[in-house]
C-alpha cells in the first residue's frame, strides 16, 4: 500500500494543490480568499509546497503593486494523484455501510 505523502497530509496543503490542481494558476489574494485562510498560514504553507517543487510560482509587476502567481506543477499534479490514490486505498478497507451505518464522503478523483 502507498504510504500517505506527508506534506499533502497536512489538511490545507491538501486542499491548496487540489484548488491549484482545478484552477491553474491563481493570486495568492484569490487563494487566500478561497481557502480562508490568514496571509501568514498561507504564505508559510505554500513555501513548504515551493521547497517541494508542487507549486510553482511568478511575480508580475505590471501595476500598482507586485502580484504573486501560483500553480500546481507537474510533480505537485503526480503527488496529489499519488496521495489520492493512497486515501482511495485505506477506504478500500473500510466497513461496508450495511453493518456500520458509516460510508466515506466521496472521493474526489484527481485528473
Amino acid at each position: 500500500m502507498e504510504s500517505l505523502d506527508p506534506l499533502l497530509h497536512q489538511p490545507l496543503r491538501t486542499q491548496l494543490a487540489a484548488f491549484l490542481a482545478g484552477a491553474g494558476e491563481v493570486t495568492f489574494t484569490d487563494l487566500k480568499r478561497q481557502l480562508d485562510v490568514s496571509d501568514g498560514n498561507l504564505d508559510s504553507h505554500l513555501k513548504k509546497l515551493i521547497a517541494a517543487d508542487y507549486v510553482c510560482v511568478r511575480k508580475e509587476t505590471s501595476g500598482i503593486r507586485p502580484q504573486s502567481y501560483y500553480a500546481l506543477t507537474a510533480s505537485g499534479q503526480a503527488a496529489l494523484h499519488t496521495y489520492v490514490a493512497a486515501l482511495q486505498q485505506l477506504l478500500a478497507f473500510a466497513p461496508s455501510t450495511s453493518t456500520t451505518g458509516w460510508s466515506p464522503v466521496n472521493v474526489v478523483t484527481v485528473k
